[in-house]
């Protein structure tokens, strides 16, 4: 991507990169029931683009890579996550596994209470035991509230104990605006979560667990001589479609954790307050094939690439590179890519010595109705400082110079 580069004077400079970004953009650093008919939405979704009608109550839409955030409707408030909250006792489990504290061949016994669960089942049988491998096809492919249970109960001794648990993991993820009751949903006045939580959660189990995370995309499952769908609407009518977790109870309406992905891109789409089945097959379909056509990532800059060469006082080199650590990337709208403007800030000279990886400025992205951004820069090298002697004439210079 070409640069233009204009020196403002002191240790700023101007770049205009041919892109201007929306408000949604990032740096990359990520039970069953029966419904009544909610509300009809009153607001529409806000987006970088302008308003966007859903039906959804409450809905975000974000890129997996950059966690920007597309489209966002009552985001921040707590709901009914009713089955979508399954991602977090499956989030549990795969952690149990990744640490080697559960065997995916482990047998766990079926309780009573795990066979009476009612709402959507696997149809777990009492007395029996089941692999952790069939269980985690019960809960993600069939919804399962049963498998829930006997997993629940299987690593924490009770359901309550492994609600904490999912408490804990949902304060190490950074779930400002979620609390659990159960392991699948069943509805709790306290047990809730946000939109935003619940993609956050989304986000997090794709990139933690890769070797899992294919479950989500099996179509079907047999269990007790009995064959069910899976219920994500997405799998095999969306193109990249692989992912997650449909809910539905009578207080949420219908919901949907979504996720696609189409060549190097990710969108995460959460919706919830759907009025029909139908409605939550048609609104998501909608909504991704929206995020992928109007929005697009774009590397402004590589992880190694130097954004700029900057003075160091008294070191035995002149210069220090500038660069930022990681693959810059934004997400923008692709009709806006004309007018960005990105400003790098840094105090100079910087003194010696200089650490590589020590932070030494930054970059203010920045465009017309565009929120400010602030990306760090860091050192791409070592500079050490020179000895007494070969300081004194740099010392004298800056003494003469002022």
């Amino acid at each position: 991507m070409p640069l233009r580069r204009e020196l403002l004077g002191g240790a700023a400079a101007v770049f205009a990169a041919g892109l201007l970004p929306g408000p949604a953009f990032a740096q990359r650093r990520g039970s069953g029931g029966h419904a009544a008919t909610p509300p009809a939405p009153t607001s529409p979704a806000s987006t970088p683009l302008g308003p966007l009608d859903t039906e959804a109550r409450q809905a975000v839409l974000i890129d997996a890579d950059t966690n920007a955030v597309l489209l966002e409707k009552n985001a921040d408030e707590r709901m009914t996550p009713s089955s979508m909250s399954k991602l977090m006792t499956a989030y549990v489990v795969f952690d149990m596994l990744k640490q080697g504290r559960l065997r995916m061949d482990q047998e766990l016994p079926v309780s009573e209470r795990a066979w009476r669960t009612g709402g959507s089942k696997m149809f777990v049988e009492l007395g029996s035991t089941i692999s952790v491998q069939n269980l985690l096809q019960g809960v993600i492919v069939q919804s399962g509230n049963d498998a829930c249970v006997v997993l629940a109960e299987g690593i924490s001794g009770s359901e309550q104990q492994f609600a904490e648990l999912m408490n804990d993991y949902a304060k190490r993820l950074g779930l400002k605006n979620s609390t659990f009751r159960n392991s699948n949903g069943w509805p709790d006045p306290e047990h809730k979560m946000t939109a935003r939580d619940l993609a956050t959660l989304a986000r997090a189990l794709i990139h933690d667990f890769p070797q899992y995370f294919p479950l989500y995309s099996e179509r079907s499952f047999t269990w007790h001589e009995i064959t069910q769908q899976n219920r994500n609407p997405l799998l095999g009518k969306v193109s990249g479609a692989d992912g997650l977790k449909t809910g539905h109870t009578e207080e949420a309406g219908y919901g949907l954790v979504g996720t696609v992905k189409r060549g190097e891109r990710r969108l995460i789409l959460v919706v919830n307050g759907l009025n029909s089945m139908r409605q939550r097959a048609e609104e998501p379909e909608r909504l991704l094939e929206w995020g992928f056509r109007e929005f697009e990532n774009v590397v402004l800059f590589k992880a190694a690439d130097t954004v700029e060469s900057v003075p160091v006082y008294l070191g035995d080199q002149a210069t220090v590179p500038l660069v930022g650590g990681k693959d810059l990337v934004l997400t923008l709208p692709r009709q806006w890519r004309r007018n960005l403007a990105v400003k790098l800030r840094y105090d100079g000279p910087v003194p010696a010595p200089v650490a590589k990886g020590q932070e030494l400025g930054q970059l203010d992205v920045s465009g017309e109705g565009v929120p400010p951004m602030v990306l760090p820069l860091y050192a791409g090298a070592d500079v050490a400082k020179l000895g007494l002697v070969q300081r004194i004439p740099s010392v004298l210079s800056r003494l003469v110079s002022g």
